[in-house]
């Protein structure tokens, strides 16, 4: 897979979008407490990773800060902006990818259209992604790690300031994996923030720039990628990053 190649997804990333505030979020589900007054400020460029258990909240924290769902309470904003007025400024990519039951190029081509932007550019978007040679296949015959590829050159497409990828290489072969950290990766470099739900230990110490530790609904610890691996400071930190089960 080579860099992107076409002129506008190319260049280095500009945003103004950065620091993202949250203060006091809330979110209950079934009168169940998902997130519980939730504070946080991001103000750095690079990854940041968002870890903790099941049912920590770490999926529905991506939810509200692309303005997808709206909390219970607390206010979340991009440098003073509110997340929904700058969602089409940022990508979310879910862990089970969702294709439109086209071709591989025709699902790129729709991204394009809806964005108005130059459909000449799917080639060098596939061929980013690795998938140049399966523009005519259709997109349902992909194996996952294709599948998940082509829902990243969807979202590399539109040209987000911010990508957020929930889960995005759970139950992938490592080759798969390889190929996925890798774009990842190289979105980073060009200046698109990137927000990475992981449980996998190995990825979020490749990939992280800093940590956000959930537990409960609640942030335990935001620290620097570099300080929280090899001392977090709480216990149920420790444990989960030592492999015990944490509840």
């Amino acid at each position: 897979m080579r860099d992107l190649t076409f002129p506008d997804v190319a260049q280095r990333i500009e945003t103004d979008l950065m620091p993202l505030q949250v203060e006091g979020l809330r979110l209950t589900f079934d009168g169940k407490t998902v997130l519980d007054g939730l504070d946080l400020t991001v103000s750095d460029m690079g990854c940041t990773v968002i870890m903790g258990p099941n049912g920590s909240g770490k999926s529905q924290l991506l939810k509200l800060i692309h303005g997808l769902k709206r909390p219970d309470a607390g206010r979340i904003a991009w440098n003073g902006r509110a997340a929904t007025a700058v969602t089409a400024r940022q990508a979310l990519v879910f862990q089970k990818p969702v294709l439109l039951r086209r071709s591989v190029a025709a699902n790129i081509d729709f991204v394009l259209k809806a964005r108005r932007r130059d459909r000449s550019l799917r080639d060098s978007v596939l061929e980013h992604v690795g998938l140049a040679d399966k523009a005519r296949q259709p997109a349902r015959q992909l194996s996952g790690g294709e599948a998940q590829r082509l829902m990243l050159g969807r979202a590399l497409a539109t040209e987000p300031e911010v990508l957020l990828l929930d889960e995005p290489t759970a139950s992938l072969d490592p080759a798969s994996v390889l190929a996925i950290e890798r774009i990842i990766l190289r979105a980073r470099e060009r200046g698109v923030k990137v927000f990475l739900v992981t449980h996998d230990m190995g990825q979020a110490r490749r990939l992280a720039d800093e940590v956000v530790f959930l537990h409960r609904g609640r942030i335990l610890e935001h620290a620097p990628a570099d300080e929280f691996f090899p001392e977090p400071e709480t216990q149920p930190a420790r444990d989960y990053l030592n492999g015990r089960i944490v509840v």
